[in-house]
């Protein structure tokens, strides 16, 4: 086996999961490579804060080291928090109608609001390009931050002025906002707050397109 091979690292955490806390050498038996080999991915996986370490002392001997998951690995398993949200949306649909599914969307809304606010305070556009420009970038990290694989780029429009696109190449709440459309119009509503711009939704992946396009412009004069 190539010591070197990322697939190493997985069978490692796999074992740990399946098996609770191990010490090198019975990790590198199971595998069938050397305890340098392991002990190499372990101090990785330590060091990305995966996996920790404890000193077990033994009644003969030294004492052992004894390897164990963090709670940071937790997210590197596959998880189904879609499946059971998008359930719960469907019971509460059913069970209290259509206006208590708009009141959830609403209330997240509210909160991100108030947290990308928060992250962009103080870029007050007023009008100004540059401030715009500014927090469109803003925005768009904090939407890379949390899974949607965006960017933004500008562009100069004819007769002067610029506009703004932000690209999402991933939706982390796909089948969510496949099924209720809220999810969409609610992120429209967020960025035209947060933005303090005109913003239109350009292609929706939850409607059939490749990714999600936002058009931002500067506010157009009263």
């Amino acid at each position: 086996m190539d010591d070197n091979n990322p697939t190493t690292r997985k069978q490692i955490m796999t074992m740990l999961r399946r098996r609770g806390p191990l010490n090198a050498y019975d990790i590198a038996k199971q595998l069938g490579i050397s305890d340098i080999a392991v002990r190499r991915h372990l101090n990785n996986l330590e060091r990305d804060r995966i996996v920790g370490v404890e000193t077990v002392r033994q009644a003969m001997g030294r004492p052992t080291f004894v390897y164990s998951l963090t709670e940071q690995a937790e997210e590197l398993f596959p998880k189904h928090y879609a499946d059971i949200t998008l359930e719960f949306l469907n019971d509460v649909q059913e069970l209290q109608g259509p206006e208590a599914i708009e009141a959830l969307f609403e209330r997240r809304e509210g909160r991100l609001e108030q947290k990308y606010k928060e992250r962009l305070g103080g870029l007050s556009t007023q009008g100004d390009a540059d401030e715009l420009a500014a927090r469109v970038d803003g925005l768009a990290a904090i939407q890379e931050e949390r899974g949607y694989m965006a960017e933004w780029r500008k562009e100069e429009r004819d007769g002067g002025g610029a506009r703004y696109f932000i690209t999402e190449h991933n939706c982390p709440i796909h089948a969510i906002a496949h099924s209720f459309n809220q999810a969409c119009s609610s992120e429209l509503s967020l960025f035209r707050k947060v933005l303090d711009a005109d913003v239109e939704q350009l292609e929706c992946k939850a409607k059939g397109g490749q990714r999600c396009v936002y058009e931002v412009k500067p506010k157009a004069e009263p």
